[in-house]
């Protein structure tokens, strides 16, 4: 494509993120501005800034990659990701906007009214965070490298900036204005190549070489059942663990408008998740030659040349191209906003200008790492950041909100063992590889096991340490279940 056309495209959703972004800064003027926009955000507005936070590089580019890989067997990661918001909806999004809260140590901490299990939640957050993070920077640099031929520096820095410097800038209330703008970017950059394409194919006999033609690379035991039924068990429970993403129930009303945003949520990333997989199954009939591990994660930019006329094809590639930083600033900014308002208030003194600072301290870690390392498969190093999530912050987080029971010393028991096991596992992966033999695909996806395992020692740890439970956990736990009528008349 035209290296001036795909820079315009980019240049041009930065500007529109940045004047959006300002246009946000005029409304934040307190401190519940920057942390949670006065929790004043509608359904549907709030909806859209979720889809846009959620659905990132990983979705964007790497799952049309993925089905390209292996066909139908992709669609286990839109499933698994659509369905864990069902799981938000059903039993944390209307108790957590309920607690109060700013950010999930504020959660922890008040519901079992101890510092340190607040410090390893925020620990645990920060680098949930920054992993996630990083596969966004390494989203942008393989678009500007695929578009323009630059340095794979260029994009990361130009993401790290602009966003960190939104946060710092405006806080929640501008990055909500901004995420609900690129929620409609992104699925409009998708869903147009994909209506042109398939008109374009209608009647057209596939004149490619068979897929099976091409060397098709994809992780160990990818049709597994036990691997398959264990990664979907991460990205349905990894959901609730994610903080950018439970920070955004806090912006809502009420319990009941967090309900209703969920609802909403599953709709359009439903929707998003379908245009995206339909652009792989395109690319299995007109480009099985990108179905190359490393190569077909640019599977989305490549396509609209090589089926449409020019010069549409290029015009349509460089829509593609503004969809595709859409989504890295998009869920960048739902990370650094949420980390933002975690240092803020656990390392300095939780002002707004303490939430400035954070949002430009939290960005150096994952960019360090995005520039000494290379992108792997998106979407599997997304699936990574659920399986973390899953293992060490939900079960705290369900039982936080369902079981008084719960202790301190019960909740930090199973985090740490939840982060040591997954740790443990992906490490013994990578240095066994094919010697681990009948144990590789528990040790690649450890999340069947691993959940089990951490809420067992929660509640075993709990249940021995009784004398402990908070002394406001029947109160805490019960108004986090009270509709907020029946709260205010009692």
């Amino acid at each position: 494509m035209s290296i001036a056309l795909g820079l315009s495209a980019v240049v041009l959703i930065l500007a529109v993120t940045i004047v959006l972004g300002v246009m946000g800064v005029r409304m934040s003027r307190t401190t519940g501005d920057f942390f949670v926009a006065s929790r004043s955000v509608s359904p549907v507005w709030n909806a859209s800034a979720i889809s846009g936070e959620y659905l990132s590089a990983g979705t964007f580019l790497g799952l049309a990659g993925l089905v390209l890989l292996v066909g139908a067997d992709g669609f286990w990661f839109p499933i698994g990701y659509a369905a864990g918001y069902l799981l938000l909806l059903l039993f944390v999004a209307a108790p957590l906007r309920r607690s109060g809260a700013y950010t999930i140590p504020d959660f922890i901490e008040a519901r079992l009214e101890s510092r340190t299990v607040r410090r390893v939640t925020s620990l645990l957050v920060l680098v949930i965070g920054w992993l996630y993070i990083v596969p966004q920077l390494h989203g942008a640099s393989l678009t500007l490298q695929v578009v323009a031929d630059l340095p794979p520096w260029v994009g990361a820095v130009v993401v790290a900036v602009v966003v960190s410097g939104i946060v710092a800038a405006g806080g929640m209330r501008a990055i909500t204005v901004v995420q609900a703008m690129q929620y409609w970017v992104k699925l409009s950059a998708l869903a147009i190549p994909a209506v042109l394409m398939l008109m374009a194919l209608s009647g057209r006999e596939p004149s490619l070489e068979p897929l099976h033609a091409f060397p098709v690379e994809v992780g160990p035991a990818a049709t597994d059942p036990y691997s398959t039924a264990s990664l979907m068990i991460a990205l349905l429970l990894g959901t609730i663990g994610l903080p950018h993403v439970l920070i955004r129930f806090y912006t809502s009303p009420d319990g009941g408008s967090a309900r209703r945003t969920t609802v909403l949520v599953v709709a359009m990333i439903g929707l998003f998740y379908a245009v995206s997989g339909t652009l792989g199954l395109i690319a299995r009939v007109a480009a099985p030659d990108l179905a190359q591990a490393g190569i077909a994660d640019t599977v989305v930019l490549a396509l609209p040349s090589r089926i449409l006329p020019e010069p549409i094809g290029t015009i349509v590639t460089a829509i593609v191209v503004a969809g595709a930083f859409a989504a890295f600033l998009a869920t960048s900014s739902g990370l650094v906003v949420s980390l933002a308002g975690v240092i803020s208030q656990d390392v300095f003194d939780g002002s707004v200008r303490s939430f400035r600072l954070s949002a430009g301290l939290c960005v150096i870690a994952p960019l360090g790492v995005a520039l000494l390392t290379g992108p792997e498969a998106l979407v599997s190093s997304v699936g990574t950041v659920f399986l973390v999530a899953a293992t060490s912050l939900t079960p705290v987080i369900l039982l936080g909100v369902w079981w008084r029971g719960l202790t301190a010393r019960g909740s930090l028991a199973g985090m740490v063992v939840g982060g040591l096991t997954v740790g443990a596992s992906l490490g013994a992966s990578a240095l066994l590889g094919p010697d681990a033999g009948s144990a590789a695909p528990l040790l690649v996806q450890p999340a069947a096991w691993a959940i089990p395992l951490v809420t067992a020692v929660i509640v075993v740890v709990s249940r021995l340490d009784r004398r402990r439970i908070p002394s406001r956990a029947e109160k805490y736990v019960t108004r986090l279940h009270l509709p907020e009528r029946q709260e205010e008349a009692g």
